[in-house]
Protein backbone atom coordinates (compact mmCIF):
# COMPACT_ATOMS: atom_id res chain seq x y z
CA UNK A 1 0.00 0.00 0.00
CA UNK A 2 1.22 3.51 -1.00
CA UNK A 3 0.68 6.31 2.18
CA UNK A 4 1.23 9.89 1.88
CA UNK A 5 2.30 10.88 5.73
CA UNK A 6 1.78 14.20 7.00
CA UNK A 7 5.13 15.06 8.20
CA UNK A 8 5.79 18.12 10.52
CA UNK A 9 9.28 17.29 11.33
CA UNK A 10 8.14 16.60 15.09
CA UNK A 11 8.35 13.27 17.28
CA UNK A 12 5.03 12.33 16.64
CA UNK A 13 4.41 12.26 12.57
CA UNK A 14 8.41 11.17 12.26
CA UNK A 15 7.16 7.96 14.42
CA UNK A 16 4.12 7.48 12.12
CA UNK A 17 5.78 7.29 9.35
CA UNK A 18 8.52 5.18 10.86
CA UNK A 19 5.79 2.90 12.11
CA UNK A 20 4.63 2.62 8.69
CA UNK A 21 7.94 1.69 6.84
CA UNK A 22 8.10 -1.10 9.11
CA UNK A 23 4.91 -2.40 8.55
CA UNK A 24 5.58 -2.49 4.92
CA UNK A 25 3.83 0.52 3.09
CA UNK A 26 5.40 2.68 0.40
CA UNK A 27 5.74 5.87 2.51
CA UNK A 28 5.86 9.16 1.22
CA UNK A 29 6.20 11.96 3.31
CA UNK A 30 4.50 15.66 2.42
CA UNK A 31 5.24 18.84 4.65
CA UNK A 32 2.79 21.70 3.98
CA UNK A 33 4.34 25.08 4.67
CA UNK A 34 1.73 27.13 6.34
CA UNK A 35 3.26 30.14 7.91
CA UNK A 36 6.75 31.78 7.97
CA UNK A 37 8.83 32.58 10.80
CA UNK A 38 11.78 34.86 10.74
CA UNK A 39 14.64 32.54 10.04
CA UNK A 40 16.88 33.21 12.59
CA UNK A 41 16.21 30.89 15.51
CA UNK A 42 14.00 33.21 17.49
CA UNK A 43 11.03 30.94 16.89
CA UNK A 44 11.90 26.53 17.49
CA UNK A 45 9.82 23.61 18.57
CA UNK A 46 6.77 25.13 16.91
CA UNK A 47 4.95 23.53 13.99
CA UNK A 48 5.61 25.56 11.05
CA UNK A 49 8.62 26.86 12.26
CA UNK A 50 11.38 27.58 9.83
CA UNK A 51 13.11 24.28 10.69
CA UNK A 52 10.41 21.85 10.32
CA UNK A 53 10.27 21.02 6.34
CA UNK A 54 14.59 20.80 7.21
CA UNK A 55 13.65 18.26 10.14
CA UNK A 56 10.85 16.08 8.06
CA UNK A 57 13.40 15.90 5.01
CA UNK A 58 15.73 14.62 7.78
CA UNK A 59 13.75 12.03 8.86
CA UNK A 60 12.73 11.14 5.52
CA UNK A 61 15.80 10.37 4.56
CA UNK A 62 16.82 8.48 8.00
CA UNK A 63 13.70 6.25 6.82
CA UNK A 64 14.35 5.81 3.12
CA UNK A 65 11.30 7.73 1.94
CA UNK A 66 10.42 10.73 -0.73
CA UNK A 67 10.08 13.73 0.74
CA UNK A 68 7.86 16.55 -0.68
CA UNK A 69 7.02 20.19 0.54
CA UNK A 70 3.92 22.15 -0.61
CA UNK A 71 3.00 25.93 -0.49
CA UNK A 72 -0.34 26.69 1.24
CA UNK A 73 0.45 29.94 3.18
CA UNK A 74 -2.23 31.58 1.51
CA UNK A 75 -4.92 29.00 1.96
CA UNK A 76 -4.19 29.11 5.78
CA UNK A 77 -3.81 32.57 5.81
CA UNK A 78 -7.52 32.81 4.13
CA UNK A 79 -9.06 29.69 6.00
CA UNK A 80 -7.54 29.99 9.62
CA UNK A 81 -5.81 33.30 10.49
CA UNK A 82 -7.91 35.97 8.94
CA UNK A 83 -10.83 34.39 10.66
CA UNK A 84 -9.07 33.92 13.94
CA UNK A 85 -8.42 37.62 13.80
CA UNK A 86 -12.35 38.63 12.71
CA UNK A 87 -13.36 36.39 15.69
CA UNK A 88 -11.35 38.17 18.62
CA UNK A 89 -12.02 41.97 17.00
CA UNK A 90 -15.82 39.94 16.67
CA UNK A 91 -15.91 39.02 20.77
CA UNK A 92 -15.87 35.77 20.63
CA UNK A 93 -13.01 33.22 20.75
CA UNK A 94 -12.05 31.20 17.57
CA UNK A 95 -10.57 27.31 17.12
CA UNK A 96 -7.87 27.45 14.71
CA UNK A 97 -6.49 23.79 15.02
CA UNK A 98 -10.29 22.54 14.30
CA UNK A 99 -10.33 25.18 11.07
CA UNK A 100 -6.73 24.11 9.68
CA UNK A 101 -7.91 20.18 10.04
CA UNK A 102 -10.96 20.85 8.50
CA UNK A 103 -10.18 23.86 6.03
CA UNK A 104 -6.60 22.73 4.82
CA UNK A 105 -4.60 20.15 6.12
CA UNK A 106 -7.18 17.04 6.32
CA UNK A 107 -8.78 18.35 2.26
CA UNK A 108 -5.02 19.11 0.95
CA UNK A 109 -3.01 15.69 2.13
CA UNK A 110 -6.28 14.10 0.41
CA UNK A 111 -6.36 15.94 -2.62
CA UNK A 112 -2.25 15.19 -2.80
CA UNK A 113 -2.51 11.96 -2.17
CA UNK A 114 -4.62 11.15 -5.53
CA UNK A 115 -1.94 13.32 -7.31
CA UNK A 116 1.20 11.41 -5.84
CA UNK A 117 -0.83 8.03 -6.49
CA UNK A 118 -1.60 6.93 -2.70
CA UNK A 119 -3.89 4.80 -1.22
CA UNK A 120 -4.52 6.80 1.87
CA UNK A 121 -3.32 9.35 3.98
CA UNK A 122 -1.69 9.15 7.49
CA UNK A 123 -0.98 11.41 10.42
CA UNK A 124 0.37 11.96 13.71
CA UNK A 125 -2.75 12.63 15.23
CA UNK A 126 -3.62 11.15 18.28
CA UNK A 127 -6.87 9.26 17.55
CA UNK A 128 -8.45 6.43 15.75
CA UNK A 129 -10.69 4.87 13.33
CA UNK A 130 -12.87 1.98 13.37
CA UNK A 131 -14.27 -0.09 10.76
CA UNK A 132 -17.98 -1.14 11.12
CA UNK A 133 -19.32 -3.29 8.01
CA UNK A 134 -19.25 -0.18 5.38
CA UNK A 135 -19.27 2.80 7.92
CA UNK A 136 -16.12 3.69 9.76
CA UNK A 137 -16.09 5.45 12.99
CA UNK A 138 -14.11 8.23 14.67
CA UNK A 139 -12.76 7.00 18.07
CA UNK A 140 -10.40 8.75 20.75
CA UNK A 141 -7.21 7.82 21.43
CA UNK A 142 -5.89 5.40 24.23
CA UNK A 143 -3.76 8.04 25.35
CA UNK A 144 -6.52 10.61 27.30
CA UNK A 145 -3.75 13.01 28.11
CA UNK A 146 -3.46 13.35 24.18
CA UNK A 147 -6.40 12.79 22.50
CA UNK A 148 -6.90 14.81 19.64
CA UNK A 149 -10.32 13.90 18.18
CA UNK A 150 -11.57 16.57 18.92
CA UNK A 151 -10.00 18.81 16.46
CA UNK A 152 -11.15 16.12 14.09
CA UNK A 153 -14.96 15.21 14.66
CA UNK A 154 -15.91 17.07 11.78
CA UNK A 155 -14.15 14.25 9.50
CA UNK A 156 -16.67 12.45 6.88
CA UNK A 157 -17.11 8.82 5.69
CA UNK A 158 -15.23 9.60 2.35
CA UNK A 159 -12.12 11.02 4.69
CA UNK A 160 -12.31 8.20 7.05
CA UNK A 161 -12.22 5.47 4.79
CA UNK A 162 -8.94 7.32 3.46
CA UNK A 163 -7.22 8.05 6.19
CA UNK A 164 -5.00 6.55 8.77
CA UNK A 165 -3.93 7.61 12.52
CA UNK A 166 -0.70 5.24 13.63
CA UNK A 167 -0.19 6.61 17.10
CA UNK A 168 -4.41 5.81 18.38
CA UNK A 169 -3.26 3.10 20.45
CA UNK A 170 0.07 4.35 21.86
CA UNK A 171 0.92 7.39 24.67
CA UNK A 172 3.69 9.29 24.23
CA UNK A 173 6.10 7.80 26.29
CA UNK A 174 6.33 5.18 24.02
CA UNK A 175 6.22 6.91 21.06
CA UNK A 176 8.97 9.29 22.21
CA UNK A 177 11.21 6.16 22.94
CA UNK A 178 10.43 4.52 19.85
CA UNK A 179 11.74 7.65 18.34
CA UNK A 180 14.82 7.15 20.39
CA UNK A 181 15.09 3.82 19.51
CA UNK A 182 15.44 4.23 16.10
CA UNK A 183 17.45 7.36 16.26
CA UNK A 184 15.22 9.66 14.62
CA UNK A 185 16.17 13.19 14.37
CA UNK A 186 14.63 15.35 16.35
CA UNK A 187 13.25 12.59 19.16
CA UNK A 188 14.06 15.21 21.89
CA UNK A 189 12.01 17.75 20.21
CA UNK A 190 9.96 19.72 22.64
CA UNK A 191 5.95 19.86 22.48
CA UNK A 192 4.17 22.71 20.88
CA UNK A 193 2.26 24.70 23.79
CA UNK A 194 0.93 27.48 21.83
CA UNK A 195 -0.74 28.13 18.44
CA UNK A 196 1.85 27.69 15.53
CA UNK A 197 1.07 31.32 13.89
CA UNK A 198 1.16 33.07 17.48
CA UNK A 199 4.09 31.44 19.61
CA UNK A 200 4.45 33.74 22.00
CA UNK A 201 0.34 33.18 22.90
CA UNK A 202 0.04 37.05 22.72
CA UNK A 203 -2.95 36.65 20.88
CA UNK A 204 -4.37 40.36 21.60
CA UNK A 205 -1.34 41.55 20.09
CA UNK A 206 -1.56 39.30 17.26
CA UNK A 207 -4.90 40.93 16.12
CA UNK A 208 -3.82 44.22 17.29
CA UNK A 209 -1.14 43.93 14.46
CA UNK A 210 -3.29 42.88 12.12
CA UNK A 211 -6.50 44.72 12.10
CA UNK A 212 -5.45 48.14 14.08
CA UNK A 213 -7.97 49.80 12.30
CA UNK A 214 -10.89 47.73 13.61
CA UNK A 215 -9.25 47.50 17.43
CA UNK A 216 -10.64 50.48 19.21
CA UNK A 217 -11.22 51.05 23.34
CA UNK A 218 -14.30 51.17 25.36
CA UNK A 219 -15.84 50.83 28.80
CA UNK A 220 -15.37 48.40 31.56
CA UNK A 221 -18.82 47.92 33.25
CA UNK A 222 -19.44 46.85 36.45
CA UNK A 223 -22.69 44.38 37.62
CA UNK A 224 -24.69 47.54 37.35
CA UNK A 225 -23.46 48.95 34.37
CA UNK A 226 -21.80 51.71 35.66
CA UNK A 227 -18.11 51.96 34.13
CA UNK A 228 -15.43 50.99 36.08
CA UNK A 229 -12.12 51.91 33.85
CA UNK A 230 -11.63 51.52 29.85
CA UNK A 231 -9.92 49.73 27.81
CA UNK A 232 -7.81 49.16 24.48
CA UNK A 233 -9.79 47.40 22.58
CA UNK A 234 -12.42 43.83 23.29
CA UNK A 235 -9.97 41.64 21.48
CA UNK A 236 -7.86 41.41 24.87
CA UNK A 237 -10.60 40.23 27.04
CA UNK A 238 -12.43 36.64 27.36
CA UNK A 239 -15.65 35.55 28.60
CA UNK A 240 -15.40 33.99 31.80
CA UNK A 241 -11.56 36.12 32.21
CA UNK A 242 -10.71 36.61 36.07
CA UNK A 243 -7.38 38.15 36.07
CA UNK A 244 -5.64 40.99 34.23
CA UNK A 245 -9.08 43.22 34.43
CA UNK A 246 -7.19 46.26 34.54
CA UNK A 247 -9.64 47.73 37.24
CA UNK A 248 -9.79 46.13 40.58
CA UNK A 249 -13.93 45.79 42.55
CA UNK A 250 -12.83 44.88 45.52
CA UNK A 251 -14.16 41.40 45.64
CA UNK A 252 -13.55 38.55 42.56
CA UNK A 253 -15.33 39.26 39.24
CA UNK A 254 -15.43 37.73 35.95
CA UNK A 255 -15.89 38.59 32.18
CA UNK A 256 -19.16 38.13 31.73
CA UNK A 257 -19.97 40.18 28.86
CA UNK A 258 -18.52 41.72 25.40
CA UNK A 259 -20.11 44.09 23.10
CA UNK A 260 -18.12 43.98 19.90
CA UNK A 261 -20.26 46.74 18.50
CA UNK A 262 -20.42 49.19 22.00
CA UNK A 263 -16.99 47.89 22.60
CA UNK A 264 -18.10 47.04 26.18
CA UNK A 265 -17.05 44.83 28.50
CA UNK A 266 -19.01 43.84 31.39
CA UNK A 267 -17.65 42.18 34.78
CA UNK A 268 -20.01 39.87 37.25
CA UNK A 269 -20.14 37.02 38.94
CA UNK A 270 -19.50 33.66 37.98
CA UNK A 271 -23.19 32.22 38.14
CA UNK A 272 -23.79 34.39 35.42
CA UNK A 273 -20.88 32.16 33.20
CA UNK A 274 -23.33 29.15 33.44
CA UNK A 275 -25.09 28.11 30.60
CA UNK A 276 -28.36 25.35 30.20
CA UNK A 277 -28.11 25.48 26.32
CA UNK A 278 -25.84 26.51 23.31
CA UNK A 279 -26.96 26.47 19.76
CA UNK A 280 -24.10 25.22 17.19
CA UNK A 281 -23.86 26.13 13.65
CA UNK A 282 -21.23 24.70 10.83
CA UNK A 283 -22.50 21.13 12.18
CA UNK A 284 -21.27 17.32 11.68
CA UNK A 285 -22.36 14.49 12.51
CA UNK A 286 -21.79 10.62 12.11
CA UNK A 287 -24.24 9.32 9.64
CA UNK A 288 -26.06 6.89 11.46
CA UNK A 289 -27.28 9.11 14.20
CA UNK A 290 -30.73 9.77 14.53
CA UNK A 291 -31.88 13.05 16.05
CA UNK A 292 -32.78 13.80 19.07
CA UNK A 293 -29.82 11.76 21.06
CA UNK A 294 -28.44 12.14 24.35
CA UNK A 295 -24.59 12.09 24.70
CA UNK A 296 -21.78 13.87 26.58
CA UNK A 297 -20.85 16.82 25.21
CA UNK A 298 -17.04 18.70 25.42
CA UNK A 299 -16.87 22.26 25.09
CA UNK A 300 -13.00 22.26 24.87
CA UNK A 301 -10.24 20.39 23.60
CA UNK A 302 -9.76 18.61 26.64
CA UNK A 303 -12.47 19.55 29.38
CA UNK A 304 -14.63 16.60 30.50
CA UNK A 305 -17.82 15.81 29.05
CA UNK A 306 -21.40 17.02 29.97
CA UNK A 307 -24.18 15.05 29.69
CA UNK A 308 -26.89 16.85 27.01
CA UNK A 309 -29.35 16.34 24.70
CA UNK A 310 -28.78 17.06 20.88
CA UNK A 311 -31.88 18.23 18.84
CA UNK A 312 -32.56 19.60 15.45
CA UNK A 313 -32.70 23.41 14.62
CA UNK A 314 -33.73 25.22 11.49
CA UNK A 315 -31.37 25.64 9.02
CA UNK A 316 -28.68 22.61 9.90
CA UNK A 317 -28.12 24.12 12.91
CA UNK A 318 -28.24 21.52 16.76
CA UNK A 319 -29.67 22.94 19.80
CA UNK A 320 -27.93 21.61 22.60
CA UNK A 321 -29.61 21.09 26.30
CA UNK A 322 -26.94 20.00 29.12
CA UNK A 323 -28.56 17.98 32.34
CA UNK A 324 -26.89 20.30 34.29
CA UNK A 325 -25.48 23.97 33.94
CA UNK A 326 -21.95 24.16 32.19
CA UNK A 327 -19.48 27.19 33.26
CA UNK A 328 -17.84 29.11 30.22
CA UNK A 329 -19.26 27.37 27.33
CA UNK A 330 -17.78 29.78 24.55
CA UNK A 331 -19.01 30.93 21.27
CA UNK A 332 -16.62 30.23 18.79
CA UNK A 333 -15.54 27.56 20.03
CA UNK A 334 -16.53 23.90 19.26
CA UNK A 335 -18.98 21.27 21.05
CA UNK A 336 -17.98 17.73 20.32
CA UNK A 337 -20.36 14.86 21.35
CA UNK A 338 -18.69 11.39 22.38
CA UNK A 339 -20.31 8.63 23.48
CA UNK A 340 -17.81 6.41 25.05
CA UNK A 341 -14.91 5.93 22.92
CA UNK A 342 -16.76 7.57 19.82
CA UNK A 343 -16.82 10.78 18.60
CA UNK A 344 -20.26 11.58 16.98
CA UNK A 345 -19.78 14.88 15.62
CA UNK A 346 -20.35 18.43 17.17
CA UNK A 347 -20.58 22.42 15.63
CA UNK A 348 -19.31 25.37 16.48
CA UNK A 349 -21.03 27.30 19.20
CA UNK A 350 -23.01 30.54 18.22
CA UNK A 351 -24.66 31.59 21.52
CA UNK A 352 -25.58 30.35 24.62
CA UNK A 353 -28.61 30.39 27.18
CA UNK A 354 -28.57 30.83 30.86
CA UNK A 355 -31.49 31.61 32.11
CA UNK A 356 -33.13 33.37 29.64
CA UNK A 357 -30.02 35.31 28.95
CA UNK A 358 -27.83 34.58 26.03
CA UNK A 359 -24.08 34.97 25.81
CA UNK A 360 -22.41 36.50 22.98
CA UNK A 361 -18.80 36.59 24.91
CA UNK A 362 -15.92 33.93 24.51
CA UNK A 363 -13.44 32.50 26.24
CA UNK A 364 -10.21 30.79 25.11
CA UNK A 365 -9.22 27.27 26.52
CA UNK A 366 -5.66 28.74 26.89
CA UNK A 367 -7.60 30.73 29.84
CA UNK A 368 -9.27 27.93 31.44
CA UNK A 369 -7.16 28.30 34.44
CA UNK A 370 -9.13 31.77 35.12
CA UNK A 371 -12.26 30.11 35.80
CA UNK A 372 -10.50 28.43 38.58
Amino acid sequence: MRTLVAMSGGVDSSVAAARLVAAGDEVVGVTLHLWDYPDDGSVRGRCCAPEDIHDARRVADRLGIPHYAFDRRELFRETVVEPFVDAYVGGTTPSPCVRCNRGVKIPELLRLAVKLGADRVATGHYARIERRGERYELHRATDRGKDQSYFLHMLEQTALARLAFPLGELDKATVRAQAHALALPGADKGESQELCFVPNGRYDAFVAERAPERVRPGPILDERGVSVGAHAGVHGFTLGQRKSLGVALGKRAYVVGIDAESAAVRLGDRAELAAGAALLEETALAPDLELPFDCDVMVRYRGSGHAARVEARPGGRLNVEFREPVVAVVPGQFAVFVRGERVLGGGVIRRTSAAGTLHPGATPAAHEEQLA
